[in-house]
């Protein structure tokens, strides 16, 4: 094969792959209390007298504290003035005082104790009335904050979380930025290792070798590798395939630095392609930039889906979600989660603003014959919209000039 498709082997690319060179600084101290401040200020917007945050990555976006939900409460609970208090096991105490990025009072419990009226306590001395509740709370966690503290009037969070994190700072682009660059060096390399007869599975570790050489956090956050009829369905088949000259070949892949996602996709064909292919992949490439261009601060999210739609209907695709076309919506938020608010999808009509970042992937699926998938992000500007990569440029040389 050519133009960056087949001709080595995983062992020959993972040699030449080292740590990022320019890795991104990290998250300060300076910006986390710019984030409190901010959510204490959309806290008084809707009324509410604090806000708790579960673990998971709005906890991480705040505290610096990057682990994930169990059945045992770990939350910070910040008031609409003052300081925040971190509530935790006692037993985890050590683990807290190592992971966490800002200063906080810290209350303890112990297994056999009620972590919920340990946070009653906490609302009851800021003087609490109403709490924001983390839309990722747990329904048992909500519960029993409920029966902790009857008199507390629950509020929807969400707007503050999501009022705090769609907005990206300098900071968060940069993080982005290096997670996207390595996902896209770790797609070329993994289009190089191709050969008929090589595994989904084959592909897949290779992926995950690959971010980890580059110093991804834990190698890929996600890999989706289909080959041929596999392609037309977005998120793929069970089993393993093998690839056969002449099959599409889609993969969906990222990684993580620093908890900030990358997520990208790249469609192309291992052998010739056919004339039904470059159709289809020509479609997708002109809906992707359509949209692109249509990104302006103030115009809805929604209005971005419709854009791509337009080009996919005037092709004779869809409509709407009808196949052959597209399924899904065209983009999603990304940030530290690899999925967040705002959405490109009709209903959202969140005015696109400068440091809002998406993905932009109107997918077209031909049932029963193949799939195509790009998939690439940008952040909002002043002006329009900047990509964090460039997109696959064509179908016959999808990472340009052979290397």
């Amino acid at each position: 094969m050519t133009n960056g498709i087949g001709g080595s082997t995983a062992q020959a690319e993972l040699a030449k792959m080292a740590p990022w060179p320019t890795p991104a600084p990290a998250i300060t101290a300076v910006e986390r209390a710019q984030r409190m401040a901010r959510a204490q200020a959309l806290m008084g917007e809707i009324g509410a007298d604090a806000l708790i945050v579960g673990a998971g990555p709005s906890l991480r976006y705040f505290t610096g504290v990057a682990w994930n939900p169990t059945e045992r409460l770990v939350a910070m609970i910040l008031p609409r003035q003052g300081g925040p208090t971190m509530i935790c096991p006692r037993f985890e105490l050590g683990s807290l005082d190592a992971a966490l990025g800002i200063d906080a009072e810290i209350v303890l419990w112990e297994e056999h104790e009620s972590p919920y009226a340990l946070a009653a306590r906490v609302l009851d001395g800021a003087g609490a009335d109403s709490l924001a509740i983390d839309p990722a709370l747990p329904f048992f966690a909500f519960h029993g904050l409920r029966q902790a503290a009857p008199a507390v009037t629950p509020l929807d969070g969400a707007p503050v979380i999501d009022g705090c994190r769609m907005i990206k700072s300098p900071a968060e682009l940069a993080l982005m930025s290096q997670a996207k660059a390595m996902t896209v060096e770790v797609h070329g390399r993994a289009a190089r290792i191709l050969e008929a007869g090589i595994t989904t599975t084959a592909v897949h570790r290779f992926i995950d070798a690959a971010h980890r050489a580059l110093g991804a956090d834990d190698g890929s956050s996600f890999c989706a590798v289909q080959f041929g009829v596999a392609s037309a369905y977005p998120h793929g088949l069970p089993g393993e395939q093998r690839l056969a000259t002449g099959e599409i070949v889609l993969i969906d892949t990222g990684c993580k630095v620093q908890g900030y996602n990358s997520d990208i996709t790249r469609t192309y064909v291992f052998g010739e392609p056919s004339a039904e292919h470059r159709r289809v992949w020509a479609v997708e490439k002109r809906a992707q930039a359509a949209a692109f261009a249509a990104v302006r601060p103030g115009v809805l999210c929604e209005e971005i889906d419709a854009v791509a739609r337009r080009v996919l209907e005037a092709e004779g695709f869809g409509p709407d979600y009808a196949l052959p076309g597209l399924p899904h919506r065209t983009g999603h938020g990304i940030g530290l989660s690899i999925h967040e608010a705002p959405y490109l999808v009709r209903g959202d009509k969140t005015p696109l603003a400068p440091g809002m970042c998406f993905s932009n992937e109107p997918m077209i699926v031909v049932p029963e014959a193949f799939g195509v998938r790009l998939e690439d992000h940008f952040h909002v500007t002043q002006d329009g919209a900047a990509w964090f990569t460039e997109p696959q440029a064509s179908l016959d040389a999808p990472f340009g000039a052979e290397r």
